[in-house]
């Protein structure tokens, strides 16, 4: 029985429905967005809970092979169960990942791990310490079937459990905490369905019996969406945080079939009886047929996960125009099927079937009446369906008439199918009429989704040419349309003072924010150079006190004579010029192309570079010409 929880939602909704609302089944775009979702992050999941629900995804799926996620999870799986601190939860979810992935684990791991949840289970001081406790005691007892798991005291721990149950079916979280829980009474019925299956001897039945009247009290407070679906609410939100419908459901719904599945019966509920079964989903792959194709009506069924259903039949109960009232086209017909596509498919539809929205109610019957208590059929299906055609246009016409008396001014016919130019002039005393008449393919006359308004205001009494567009749409109509007709001169009145001003006129972005013209600068004509010859002796000036200061320096006798003769300070001295002689040629290049601020720059480093070297030189001379005196 276990085996049918695998979309446990839609497992509830389909058992409970009165009214059965729209489904689809599981498709590649669902596949491809959960692979998308649950992918592990560079190769690794943020917890084992997120692995394990990663992992069951991709198991009911049937994806993420590729993925390779045995090599990356299964090493923290080992840690996990290895590890003396790791909590109940982790070693819960790290069973659940290793009953997936089938890592390496030793029995005596297992043994050691059951040992101290059978320890945990009677020092529980909340639910979750039931639940992960004896959930991961299942687990082992399904992966390694000699360890020793069984609950000698179950009764008791049944009791335990019990004891966090409400007046109203729901339960608490721990017994601290007054405040009851949709969602914690779907974990408690699942953590005594553990608890029966590891129990030494059969549950008290009187434990049971009032388990039932708990579950009783529970289905008091279902609720129903306005498409018949029931479903149980959160209305908690100050203990674990809001879990909200879905959560809240699917957590009674694991919990109903878990305990169904220990107990080895269903739940008889005082109002209805509950069965747990695979949901079958029926579904059309197009809802929009079309006249000018001649498409067929067709119907395919498949289980929630797109699985081959068994065999059946679809009957179409009934079918009728969404505009009628209640008058059936068609009653009681049963689908052919085609086994090579798996459809079940209408020949052809009626002949009073025209162009419009229809409402197609179906019904799924098994061929086998055992197999009713695997799959569930839920009740009639109600699908919108929309009958789409060409629509023809005759008889259109274009007209400007006297508004006092009605009289016709000026008319002309109009050519829809091709290319058509009116010019047309018309004063705000006169109608401007425009006139056509649409057929269905089966010859009725048609109302398309229009709306034509002419108001002088509209134009805000601004006389001119205007273009004249007709447009032509249904949701049905398969030439839908937009059509140029020409243009019409207005001649219309000096606008009222309290008059609506027309809008202001939409400015072109390219005009805007576009290259601006381009901008030609003449240059000032460059004035006129002095001769060469004066160029010249300019330069011989500016040159003449350098030979000024050579000759003077020959003059004073300037000689070597002081220059350091040791290595040391003769490398000094040598750096020292060579510093200077860079600094002049700073200068050239500054004057040449550098800018101040790099000049500057440089120079900093240079004096620096400058300083140091030339205060070694001048201490090495003055010390020089200190021994000299004193000799």
């Amino acid at each position: 029985m276990t085996r049918n929880c695998v979309f446990l939602i839609l497992i509830l909704c389909t058992t409970l429905v009165c009214d059965a609302a729209i489904f689809h089944p599981i498709s590649d775009s669902h596949r491809s967005a959960a692979l998308e979702i649950f992918a592990p992050v560079d190769g690794s999941f943020g917890s084992l809970e997120e692995a394990y629900e990663a992992l069951r995804t991709f198991d009911l799926l049937g994806i993420g092979k590729q993925l390779n996620i045995r090599a990356s999870a299964c090493p923290s799986v080992v840690d996990t169960l290895g590890s003396a601190s790791s909590s109940l939860k982790d070693l819960f979810y790290a069973l659940r990942v290793n009953m997936l992935l089938k890592c390496e684990i030793s029995e005596e791991v297992f043994a050691g791990i059951a040992s101290r949840c059978k320890a945990s289970v009677h020092d529980a001081k909340s639910l979750f310490d039931f639940y992960y406790s004896i959930g991961s005691l299942r687990l082992i007892k399904d992966h390694a079937s000699e360890v020793d798991v069984v609950l000698s005291d179950a009764d008791e721990i049944f009791q335990a459990i019990k004891a966090l149950s409400q007046s109203d079916g729901k339960w608490r979280y721990s017994s601290n905490n007054p405040a009851s829980s949709t969602y914690a009474a779907g974990v408690a019925l699942q953590t005594l369905a553990g608890v029966v299956s590891l129990a030494t001897t059969e549950i008290d039945q009187s434990l049971i019996g009032m388990l039932n009247n708990d579950i009783v009290k529970l289905f008091d407070g279902i609720e129903k969406y306005d498409d018949g679906v029931f479903y149980f609410d959160e209305k908690l939100v100050d203990a674990l945080g809001h879990e909200g419908p879905l959560s809240a459901t699917s957590s009674i719904v694991r919990g109903l079939t878990a305990f169904a599945a220990a107990t080895s019966g269903s739940l008889n509920l005082a109002w209805k009886a509950i069965g747990f079964s695979i949901p079958l989903i029926l579904s059309l792959p197009a809802t929009v047929l079309s006249m000018t194709r001649k498409d067929q009506l067709k119907v395919r069924v498949t289980t929630v996960l797109g699985s081959t259903a068994p065999p059946l039949s679809v009957k179409l109960v009934q079918a009728f125009s969404s505009g009628s009232k209640g008058a059936s086209i068609i009653e009681s017909q049963d689908l052919k099927f085609d086994a090579e596509n798996d459809v079940h498919f209408l020949d052809a539809l009626p002949k009073s079937v025209d162009l419009g929205t229809y409402h197609f109610v179906f019904e799924i019957v098994l061929h086998d009446s055992e197999e009713k208590n695997i799959y569930a059929t839920g009740s009639r299906t109600k699908v919108p369906i929309y009958v789409t055609g060409v629509v023809k246009v005759d008889n259109a016409e274009i007209a400007v008439l006297d508004s006092d008396l009605g009289n016709i001014e000026t008319q002309k016919k109009l050519d829809l199918a091709g290319e058509t130019a009116l010019s047309l002039s018309a004063n705000h005393l006169q109608k401007l009429r425009l006139s056509f008449q649409l057929t269905t393919p089966l010859g009725h006359s048609f109302k398309p989704h229009q709306d034509f308004l002419g108001l002088v205001e509209r134009f805000f009494y601004l006389s001119g040419k205007y273009d004249i567009q007709l447009t032509v749409g249904d949701a049905v109509m398969e030439n839908s349309y937009l059509r140029e007709l020409g243009s019409i001169e207005l001649d219309l009145p000096e606008a009222p003072e309290k008059a609506t001003r027309p809008p202001p006129q939409p400015v072109d972005p390219y005009l805007r924010y576009g290259p601006k013209a381009e901008i030609t600068h003449i240059f000032r004509t460059p004035d006129k150079r002095p001769p060469q010859e004066l160029s010249l002796a300019f330069v011989a000036l500016v040159i003449l006190p350098f030979l000024g200061f050579v000759v003077g320096l020959l003059r004073l006798g300037v000689n070597l004579k002081n220059f350091p003769t040791s290595t040391v300070p003769a490398t000094f001295a040598i750096l020292f010029q060579l510093g200077i002689a860079a600094v002049l040629s700073l200068y050239v290049l500054f004057w040449l192309k550098l800018d101040l601020f790099t000049t500057l720059k440089a120079l900093s480093f240079l004096g620096i570079f400058l300083m140091f070297v030339g205060h070694r030189t001048l201490s090495h001379l003055a010390s020089t010409s200190a021994k000299l005196k004193s000799a």
